[in-house]
């Protein structure tokens, strides 16, 4: 690995620490608040660009690894949220509704990095995408009316938006540009030549990102500071219990490295920025319930960016030699 890829939790933590300064200069907010969604755009492409869209089409029958992801994320994960709740925030209700949202949302975009950055499959994880987005756009309103006592109004249209511009975008540029590059100068030179410098790029488009997301929503951070105390402890037993249950679930079901790689990244990775884009259109009069949203990515990028330093290990060691190996993109 190169330097950025060695340090990459601390090159996320100082981008945090940047984007919080930045993030009380006047007019800042408002610019990094615009930068956000190009930063990600360029981040996927380098993601997408790497990645062999023939593979796709296997990738999704691999039902041992979706399946499970899926499990896991719309049933285990809502009721572990709850559980969550009900131990560490019963006397903060709108901090719990937050984690709630928080933990019943599974990512659909930033995983394809860490599972990218950490040799997992990324077409695989790819292809999860689709099933992650539908269900927690139906599911949600479901956990929110069963778990927060309400039924909230989804802004679908601006989700759908924003889903096309940051996935669909980069994946049709990138597909081109990889057909292109390899018309050009060759299969030889793309993987040797060009692959290596993708993942430096995604690193530093990553923590320009998550600087701009705290330059824009910083101020809510700084001026509650006793709110990330509160949820830092239920955030990491989450992250540190699903982490050995993904394991787990890998052992049992003879997943491969990359398989295991891609299904711990999928169960452990939050849609902070849809979560909170809902919020704040529910929820306009409990200000906690988007700020505990604001908070979640504080704890949860460092501790991805942990997660991936521990895969890697595990990979450099060769700790993890399963039969799955012979069984990667089965289904």
């Amino acid at each position: 690995m190169n330097v950025l890829e060695k340090y990459q939790t601390a090159v996320i933590l100082a981008a945090i620490a940047v984007g919080l300064a930045l993030g009380q200069l006047e007019g800042v907010p408002a610019v990094a608040d615009a930068l956000i969604l190009p930063f990600l755009m360029v981040m996927l492409f380098g993601a997408f660009a790497g990645m062999p869209l023939s593979k796709l089409k296997s990738a999704f029958g691999n039902r041992r690894v979706a399946g499970s992801s899926l499990l896991v994320n719309f049933v285990w994960n809502p009721l572990f949220a709850v559980g969550l709740g009900a131990i560490f925030l019963r006397d903060h209700p709108a901090l719990w509704v937050g984690l709630i949202m928080l933990m019943v949302t599974p990512c659909t975009d930033w995983y394809l990095i860490f599972t990218d950055i950490a040799d997992g499959d990324v077409p695989l994880a790819t292809s999860i995408l689709p099933y992650n987005l539908v269900l927690q756009l139906v599911l949600l309103p479901v956990y929110l009316y069963v778990f927060a006592g309400e039924l909230v109004e989804l802004p679908l249209e601006l989700l759908l938006e924003s889903v096309v511009l940051v996935l669909v975008v980069p994946l049709v540029l990138a597909g081109i540009a990889r057909k292109g590059l390899i018309r050009w100068r060759g299969d030889r030179w793309f993987r040797r030549a060009f692959l290596p410098k993708l993942g430096p790029v995604q690193i530093v488009f990553l923590s320009l990102a998550i600087g701009a997301m705290f330059a824009s929503q910083g101020q809510a951070v700084l001026e509650n500071p006793g709110l990330l105390a509160l949820l830092a402890v239920p955030v990491i037993a989450f992250y540190a219990l699903n982490l050995a249950i993904g394991f787990g679930i890998g052992r049992v079901l003879s997943f491969s490295y990359s398989e295991m790689v891609c299904f711990n990244n999928t169960i452990l990775s939050r849609n902070s920025p849809t979560a909170l884009a809902i919020a704040v259109v529910a929820f306009p009069h409990e200000p906690l319930i988007p700020l505990a949203l604001v908070i979640g990515p504080l704890l949860e990028l460092p501790l991805l960016g942990l997660i991936a330093q521990i895969h890697t290990g595990i990979e450099d060691r060769d700790w993890w030699s399963v039969s799955g190996d012979e069984h990667a993109g089965a289904g």
